[in-house]
C-alpha cells in the first residue's frame, strides 16, 4: 500500500472512530473534496503532487481528534508524527507540516511555497462543495438562527472565494459561487 492510500485510511479511520469531534461526514464531505481540489490545481499549477495530496488528507486531522481551536497546530503534529511512524522522509515531512499550519483562511499566515497555497485553496474550494455543513457549523455549532447563518454563510463563502490565491481556482468554483450567492441574497 502506499503512503496516499495509508494516509487517506488512517483519516478515515480517525473519522470513523467515536471519539471524532465531527463524526465520519467530514471524510465524504470535506477531505475528499479537499484532496480532489488540491490534486486537480497540483497537475494545472505544478507543485509536488504527493505533498499537496498528503497534505489535504491531513490538514484537519487536529479538528478530527482534537476539535477546531488550534486545529492546524495539532494536526501538523499529529501528520509529523504518522508519518513518520510510516518512515516518510522528514524534507517531505516538513513541506507537509507548514501546509497543515498555513492552509487555514481565518488565520493570516504567510504562504510561501505552491504546495501550501494549493492546499489552502483546496480547502477553500471545498466549502462550495458542502453547505449543508457550513450551515450545520452555523445552525448548531454556533446556535445561529436561520437568517443569521444565511447572512453568516454568505459573508464566509464570499471571504473565501476573495481570498483564494489563484485565478484557476476561481475559475474552477466560479459557477458554484455564482450558484450559491444567487441562492443566499
Amino acid at each position: 500500500m502506499n503512503i496516499i492510500e495509508q494516509i487517506k485510511d488512517f483519516v478515515e479511520e480517525e473519522c470513523k472512530k467515536p471519539s471524532s469531534v465531527y463524526g465520519y461526514e467530514p471524510f465524504n464531505n470535506h477531505f475528499v473534496p479537499t484532496v480532489q481540489y488540491a490534486e486537480k490545481l497540483a497537475n494545472e499549477l505544478g507543485g509536488d503532487t504527493e505533498i499537496v495530496i498528503l497534505a489535504a488528507w491531513l490538514h484537519d486531522i487536529g479538528s478530527i481528534m482534537h476539535g477546531r481551536e488550534d486545529h492546524h497546530t495539532t494536526g501538523s503534529q499529529i501528520a509529523e508524527k504518522k508519518l513518520q511512524e510510516l518512515n516518510y522522509p522528514q524534507e517531505n515531512i516538513d513541506l507537509i507540516k507548514k501546509c497543515i499550519l498555513n492552509h487555514r483562511g481565518s488565520q493570516q499566515n504567510n504562504r510561501e511555497s505552491i504546495e501550501e497555497k494549493i492546499v489552502a485553496d483546496a480547502d477553500t474550494m471545498s466549502a462550495f462543495d458542502n453547505l449543508a455543513g457550513i450551515f450545520k457549523a452555523a445552525l448548531v455549532y454556533e446556535n445561529k438562527t436561520q437568517d443569521e447563518a444565511q447572512k453568516s454563510v454568505r459573508e464566509k463563502l464570499e471571504r473565501k472565494y476573495k481570498n483564494l490565491h489563484f485565478d484557476q481556482s476561481k475559475k474552477i468554483i466560479a459557477p458554484k459561487y455564482e450558484a450559491t450567492m444567487l441562492l443566499l441574497e
